[in-house]
Parts: C-alpha cells; sequence; structure tokens
C-alpha cells in the first residue's frame, strides 16, 4: 500500500511541477537571471570590457540621481504621482467593482465590464494620441469645441494642468482593470450573508458599507502594499508618451524613470541606468517590509508576510 502511495505521489508531484515549469522557466530568465546586472551599478561600464572586465567605481553612478538641480524635482513628482494613483486608483477601482457587481451578470454588466477594461488594453502611443485629439492647440476638440479659438490653452506648455491631466489619465487607463480584481474579492462574499441583511431591513447603501467594504479590505490591502513596492517607478508611457516628451513640461512631468531614460539617451551610460534601477528597487523593498511591518502591528491577519 505504501509504494503504491508513494508512485501515486511522484506522479501527480512530477504532473504539478510539468505544469508549473513555463511559469518558473518565466520567472528564473526574466527575473532572476537579470539580477547578476546589479554589479554593473557599481562599475564603469565598457562596452569592450564587458561586465565582469570594467573597472569598480563604487557609489559614483549613484551620484547623478542626487547631486543634479532635478533630484528634488524628479524624487517629489514620483513619489506624490504614485500616492495620488494609489488612493484616488484604490476608490474608483472599489467604486466600479461594486457598481458592476449591482449590474449583476446581465447583458449590460458584461458590457459595462468590457468597456472599462477596453482601456487598459490600448498601448500608451495610442492613448497620448487620444489625449492629443482632446487638447492639441490648433485642432484638439477642447480648445475647438468646449473653449472656442479665443479662450484657447496651450496645454503643451501648460504646467499648471498636467498633474490633474496626468492622474485622469491612469484613472482613465487602469481604474477599470484593476476593478476586476475587487469583483472577484467581492464575488467571493458569502451571498447568504446579503440576504440575512436584507432580512433585517438592509438597504443596498447599508449592505455596501456594512458588509461589502469590510469584508474587501484584505484585498485592499494586498494591492495597495504591493503598489507601494512600486512607488519609486513611474509609468514611463504615462510620463513620457502623453505629454509628447515637451520640454516644457518637464518640471511636472519628470520622474525617475523618464530622466534616466533622458539621461540614457543623451550620455549612453547605462551604469547611470542600473544604478537608478537598484536605488529604486532597494527603496521599494525597505518600503513593503515597512509598511507590512504596521500591517501586521494593528491587523495580523491581513499582513503580506
Amino acid at each position: 500500500m505504501t509504494k503504491k502511495r508513494n508512485k501515486k505521489f511522484n506522479k501527480n508531484t512530477l504532473s504539478l511541477f510539468l505544469i508549473a515549469l513555463p511559469g518558473c522557466l518565466y520567472l528564473l530568465i526574466n527575473n532572476y537571471i537579470p539580477i547578476m546586472g546589479i554589479f554593473v551599478a557599481f562599475k564603469n561600464y565598457s562596452y569592450a570590457k564587458g561586465i565582469w572586465d570594467s573597472p569598480w567605481c563604487g557609489f559614483s553612478n549613484f551620484k547623478f540621481l542626487f547631486i543634479t538641480n532635478d533630484a528634488w524635482t524628479i524624487t517629489r513628482n514620483t513619489l506624490l504621482y504614485n500616492l495620488a494613483f494609489i488612493v484616488l486608483g484604490t476608490i474608483m477601482s472599489v467604486f466600479l467593482a461594486i457598481l458592476l457587481h449591482e449590474l449583476g451578470e446581465q447583458l449590460r454588466g458584461k458590457f459595462f465590464q468590457s468597456t472599462l477594461l477596453f482601456p487598459h488594453l490600448l498601448s500608451w502611443v495610442v492613448t497620448a494620441y487620444l489625449v492629443y485629439a482632446l487638447l492639441g492647440s490648433s485642432n484638439g476638440f477642447v480648445n475647438n469645441t468646449l473653449l472656442g479659438k479665443d479662450n484657447a490653452i496651450d496645454w503643451y506648455s501648460a504646467k499648471a494642468y498636467w498633474p490633474v491631466i496626468l492622474v485622469l489619465v491612469y484613472l482613465w487607463k487602469n481604474a477599470g482593470y484593476t476593478a476586476i480584481v475587487y469583483m472577484a474579492g467581492i464575488a467571493g462574499i458569502d451571498k447568504e450573508i446579503f440576504e440575512a441583511a436584507q432580512i433585517d431591513g438592509a438597504g443596498k447603501v447599508k449592505q455596501i458599507f456594512s458588509i461589502t467594504l469590510p469584508m474587501l479590505r484584505p484585498t485592499v490591502i494586498i494591492m495597495t502594499l504591493m503598489s507601494i513596492g512600486r512607488i519609486f517607478y513611474s509609468d514611463f508611457g504615462l510620463f513620457y508618451q502623453v505629454p509628447m516628451n515637451s520640454g516644457a513640461l518637464f518640471q511636472v512631468t519628470q520622474t525617475i524613470d523618464t530622466y534616466v531614460y533622458r539621461g540614457l539617451m543623451e550620455q549612453g551610460n547605462i551604469a547611470m541606468s542600473s544604478a537608478a534601477g537598484v536605488y529604486q528597487s532597494m527603496v521599494g523593498f525597505v518600503l513593503v517590509v515597512l509598511a507590512n511591518f504596521i500591517v501586521k502591528k494593528k491587523d495580523p491577519e491581513n499582513a503580506l508576510f
């Protein structure tokens, strides 16, 4: 009996390993092997000598992120935009998830779900031209139709409007996609709880605030912790493509990622770009551990680890 069980166990285990193999290979090739490139951040990289033979330079490559006049600007923009994305994105996504759940599994519910998901499938290049069709100085819909030529605004040189524009574009593109995750969380709530609340006289609003939102709390916490880990990263397409790389907007659209890219294109220094990546990863790791520590102190059951 024991031998038969062991054979069965080995066959089941082998099948599970074969199923997991493509995902494991992807993680190995895409996530773990490139970690070896971390050495580039601490070397004066030379194309001729390669990674291993290039001379060490300590932390010299990290200096360009801090010694320039733009250091405070890029750090401030990266942090504040991501904080706005996390807070407003979570609120909007939960709101949309609740609305879609209330629509039910009818045709209109599926239609709105597909409509909200569609913007996420568009590339940032397409999104940038859609925004340009709205905000273009000469032929844009806003200037020509809503404001009129006498009150036209040169949007791509007006810095004051772009923090709001970028947040709105981000929400339009990503809120619907994230809402699907929260919809899955709502679908997992036992329907008997809602039925019991309805029998007790609780209306839809009362059910949302007393049942749906408290039950979604673990999902919201996990999604927030994952977002905090990338708070020092920015969506390159959003901050580079959508403003059309306009130099007049650098003060409000320049982030660490776009700054490094422009530096790489101008100087061709791969080591500096690698140093920026290491810096972002380390800060993100520290922030996730810190945020998880706070969650674990307040609510141990909903901590990530």
